[in-house]
């Protein structure tokens, strides 16, 4: 090698090293953008609440008074308190501004103010969706990494068969067929769960948590049976398709076990599209289901929001919108951030 080729050797190393700054800086830009993406789709869902459950026909205030005679004096004193009696201008200003802070504003029906009864409401919503989440997320992909190693079997096309049917029923429907068999009891069958509720009262201690238990098994088992499925669908695809790369059959000629080819090599590089489910149903999970806490009666924010709509108490249906909203948005920005540390392609 020359003397003259030296430099332009080092001439092109010098391009590579501030390559390499560009991709080290990749991933700030890539966070910044995603942020403040969340940050424009906070706004819109505070701006889309506000607006979109006045077109909710009533009048809250007559409903509030539970259809008792109430002179017009009595329903202008209600709407003032409430501030109903604003230009609809004030009261998105009004809204806004409270929402900013954290404060969505009073119940007109519970008379307390939102945040308390969501908070309230928010751990019984945990306890039914979060064990519910953890039992069909591993279900999913412990079933969905067996179907697609031994694709083409009998387990294979039963698994993906049940998946499919129990994914496309509605939840409420499944739920209403639950507590039939199981609640009430059909033929010989005997009643074995409660029809719903959280608690049957009076109980204390361990006498508590298993009353508690008792109540939840029957809304986990819906929840369980209808999203399962998804999971398996997705972490299905995923790894069948990865099963023809040359890694694989790398790991295969050196000898590795086939269920050590799976848990280490495929199993890894296929759940990038499982990760993104898995953070949305975590959304959902902070959300709830509501159709599901309706059916059973369950004390959660679906049963509470299903409470706000029938007035309509616009503050809490407002306030339970934007935390639902929220929780998806923020569990898909986390989704969008975690994606590089993963597979660092993502943020370039």
């Amino acid at each position: 090698m020359t003397a003259d080729a030296t430099p332009a050797l080092v001439e092109e190393r010098e391009p590579a090293a501030g390559s390499r700054v560009r991709k080290g800086s990749a991933y700030p830009r890539y966070l910044a953008g995603k942020v403040a993406g969340a940050a424009v789709s906070l706004l819109a869902v505070l701006v889309t609440s506000f607006f979109l459950f006045r077109l909710i026909p009533g009048d809250p205030v007559k409903t509030m008074t539970g259809g008792r005679q109430v002179s017009a004096e009595q329903l202008a004193a209600y709407r003032r308190e409430f501030g109903l009696d604003l230009p609809l201008w004030r009261q998105f200003t009004d809204y806004c501004g409270k929402a900013l802070t954290g404060d969505f504003g009073t119940s007109y029906q519970f008379r307390s103010p939102v945040v308390d009864k969501i908070t309230e409401a928010l751990p019984n919503t945990l306890l039914l969706t979060g064990t519910a989440f953890v039992l069909y997320t591993a279900l999913g992909i412990f079933l969905g990494t067996r179907s697609a190693w031994r694709r083409g079997t009998v387990g294979d096309r039963v698994n993906t068969g049940l998946a499919l049917t129990l994914y496309s029923i509605p939840s409420f429907w499944l739920g209403l067929l639950l507590i039939i068999v199981l609640s009430v009891g059909i033929g010989p069958l005997p009643g074995m769960f409660p029809t719903g509720g959280m608690e049957s009262g009076g109980k204390e201690g361990f006498a508590y948590v298993l009353d508690v238990a008792h109540h939840l098994v029957l809304p986990v088992v819906t929840l369980v049976a209808v999203e399962y499925g998804q999971t398996l669908l997705v972490t299905r695809s995923a790894l069948l398709d990865e099963m023809g790369s040359d890694y694989l059959t790398t790991a295969r000629a050196k000898g590795l076990r086939d269920d050590l080819v799976r848990r280490r090599h495929a199993v890894p590089n296929a759940l990038l599209p499982t990760v993104t489910l898995i953070f949305i149903n975590l959304g959902r999970t902070v959300a709830g289901v509501i159709l599901v806490e309706t059916v059973f009666s369950w004390p959660g924010l679906g049963g509470l929001f299903y409470q706000a709509l029938s007035v309509p108490d616009l503050p809490l249906v407002q306030g339970l919108f934007f935390v639902f909203a929220a929780a998806v948005i923020v569990m898909n920005t986390l989704a969008d951030l975690v994606y590089p540390l993963l597979d660092p392609r993502v943020a370039r």
